[in-house]
């Protein structure tokens, strides 16, 4: 029983202790896009593939700010979205964003196209890409 508390204990403790601080981040398009707002269930579907208005620009696979965005904006964990996409690419219906590394080259993409949509750390926002959603 002792062993048990003590356990409980370091547990708990461990769990203050390390509470991570996930990046803030926002939605952005290009600047000479007509979209000025945009909803949370918009931003779902355009990056779980059911509707195409814009093209979403994805963070690559394993980055803490694309798995705070899916789970912020579409309530999935990356396991769950994988397998909307490997279903959506196998039946022919969507292709998957293009990932790229950084929220930089997610910008930088953005910024080149007019119908481009990605999401990237709140401190990287600059003059080429225009923020239509906010996380928080």
């Amino acid at each position: 029983m002792k062993k048990s508390i003590t356990g409980l204990i370091i547990s708990l403790s461990l769990c203050v202790i390390y509470n991570p601080v996930w990046a803030d981040f926002v939605v952005v398009v290009n600047p000479k896009s007509p979209t000025t707002a945009i909803s949370k269930d918009q931003i779902a579907q355009y990056f779980l593939g059911n509707t195409s208005t814009f093209t979403p620009i994805d963070l690559a696979e394993g980055s803490p700010i694309r798995v705070e965005f899916y789970k912020t904006i579409t309530d999935k964990d990356p396991s769950q979205v994988r397998a909307i996409w490997s279903k959506l690419v196998f039946t022919g219906k969507a292709k998957p964003p293009k990932q790229f590394s950084s929220s930089d080259e997610v910008k930088k993409q953005v910024g080149s196209d007019i119908n481009a949509i990605g999401y990237i750390e709140k401190a990287a926002v600059d003059s080429t890409v225009r923020v239509i959603y906010p996380a928080n």
